[in-house]
């Protein structure tokens, strides 16, 4: 192989997500001064919803250049492991409030996470019904087991990465469960929203946002 054509993959490999990137949604957050309740409608709320979809839409990004052979299940995993790195990185404050935002929406994330590893390793039940899965991931948060409660939703997002359609979520209390269903939701949200992941060709990221 080529020396510049190894340079060129090596690049590639860095770019579906930065520091740099999250530490600019980082200050927006900061600069909004968010406080609760405000609601996502809200534009300091808002914020929220939009790392969300960020984050997402570079882990599709990643999922689209395996399904197209560009990079091995390894670096798929890879990928999304720095991708989650960054995300879960301790950070200083942003205040009581926006510090309770992050905590949610990193465990909606870390179902993200997790539903892209299931899918890229095609390690998940296809076959079991949706609702039965929630209701067991719900028993498995009531009984302690919250890494077992995880699993479970991440074989659903798998299936809704897949291409089936997202679970109706029942009314719950507010539980860990509800937090990663979230993310489940966000996944489809953002497969029917903006498909520009699926033609990513390993471009550089416009750190600008």
């Amino acid at each position: 192989m080529r020396t510049d054509s190894i340079q060129k993959e090596d690049s590639m490999k860095e770019e579906f997500y930065t520091q740099k990137r999250w530490l600019n949604w980082m200050n927006k957050v900061k600069e909004s001064q968010f406080k609760l309740p405000e609601s996502e409608q809200d534009a300091a709320g808002a914020v929220f919803v939009y790392i969300m979809d960020d984050v997402i839409l570079a882990c599709l990004k990643v999922i689209a250049r395996f399904e197209k052979g560009i990079i091995s299940q390894n670096e798929a995993l890879a990928a999304i492991r720095g991708i989650r790195d960054i995300v879960l990185a301790e950070h200083e404050s942003l205040g009581e409030d926006a510090d309770m935002m992050l905590a949610s929406l990193r465990t909606s994330l870390a179902a993200v996470f997790e539903s892209c590893n299931s899918y890229i390793l095609g390690d998940y039940d296809r076959d079991r019904k949706m609702g039965e899965m929630i209701s067991d991931a719900v028993k498995a948060e009531t009984d302690g087991r919250l890494e077992d409660a995880l699993a479970v939703v991440a074989n659903i997002g798998a299936r809704v990465i897949a291409g089936e359609k997202p679970p109706e979520i029942p009314d719950m209390d507010y539980c860990i469960v509800a937090e990663l269903l979230d993310g489940i939701d966000a996944i489809a949200a953002a497969m029917v929203g903006d498909t520009s992941y699926k033609e990513e060709d390993g471009s550089p990221l416009e750190e600008e946002i």
